[in-house]
């Protein structure tokens, strides 16, 4: 039996499945403190006494590198009750399971790179637009990553000429998180994002800074698709208008597969992240 973890900022996910990946299991809490959340999670895994392994992705910044001394911890988190918290090495001290580790992007990656809309594809990117921006690539089977995991919400975009937010970012204020974002939409107007009328001109503003960071990934990494998931992007009109500046801003520089399969929905919707951890979970075993 394999578990896995979708550690968000806002709630996390726990599931067991089969080894086939057949969710037997899944149940989802509110991200409180570090210990208030870890005993729903012990609770849960508690009783499946046969788990042979655990895949968790979790919201960050978080250390992936293994000759790192806080290898495993969540690091400069804005949730000051997590910051340089040993999430894995609490998990371990009660599970003595091998464990699968990365970003929750990560893990959503991977579920849609195995099983997902990027299947059969040797590299993808996976993008997540919600309360903050976060993504993940996969080339040729494995993760991107150096010294550390990519902060691809955090790379700084050029200001839309009808947008004057100066961002919300704490760090950057005009990164991609900053002024793209869920949350950016509430500062702007006062008023949630899907409260907004599908034609006001800010979804095409928000359509524009996407595309400039889709650009930039394109001619970075020469992904063979790109997959955009999160509450942002659940917004019916959304997805038409990404493609629409990206292909502006592209300008045919480089070639890309046909626009309409290489920018795409995830094919798992909200079951990315934890099918991404299964797998996690099944890998390390």
């Amino acid at each position: 039996m394999l578990g896995a973890i979708e550690a968000g900022g806002t709630k996390f996910v726990c599931a067991v499945s089969d080894e086939d990946l057949n969710i037997i299991e899944r149940v989802s809490f509110p991200t409180t403190t570090p210990e208030e959340t870890l005993e729903k999670v012990f609770h849960f895994f508690d009783t499946y006494e046969d788990l042979k392994a655990i895949g968790i992705g979790s919201f960050g910044p978080i250390d992936i590198n293994k000759h790192s001394k806080k290898y495993g911890y969540v690091t400069s988190t804005p949730k000051l009750a997590w910051k340089n918290f040993d999430f894995l090495g609490e998990m371990k001290k009660h599970y003595p399971l091998p464990m699968g580790w990365t970003t929750d992007v990560n893990a959503a990656c991977l579920g849609e790179y195995e099983v997902g809309s990027a299947a059969n594809n040797d590299s993808c990117i996976y993008l997540t637009v919600g309360t903050g921006i976060g993504g993940g690539a996969i080339m040729n089977g494995r993760f991107v990553e150096g010294f550390g995991h990519p902060e691809m919400g955090h790379i700084l975009v050029k200001p839309h000429q009808k947008d004057d937010f100066e961002g919300w970012c704490p760090y950057h204020r005009n990164c991609l998180e900053g002024l793209a974002a869920g949350p950016s939409v509430e500062k702007r107007y006062g008023i949630k994002a899907q409260e907004i009328d599908a034609d006001h001109e800010i979804w095409q503003i928000l359509a524009y800074y996407l595309a400039q960071a889709l650009v930039d990934y394109t001619l970075i990494l020469r992904p063979e698709k790109i997959i955009l998931g999160g509450g942002v992007m659940s917004q019916i009109q959304m997805l038409d208008l990404v493609k629409k500046e990206f292909t502006t801003l592209l300008a045919n520089y480089v070639e890309i597969p046909d626009i309409h399969s290489y920018i795409v929905r995830p094919s798992l919707g909200n079951n990315a992240g934890i099918m991404g951890g299964l797998l996690l979970a099944r890998k390390s075993l």
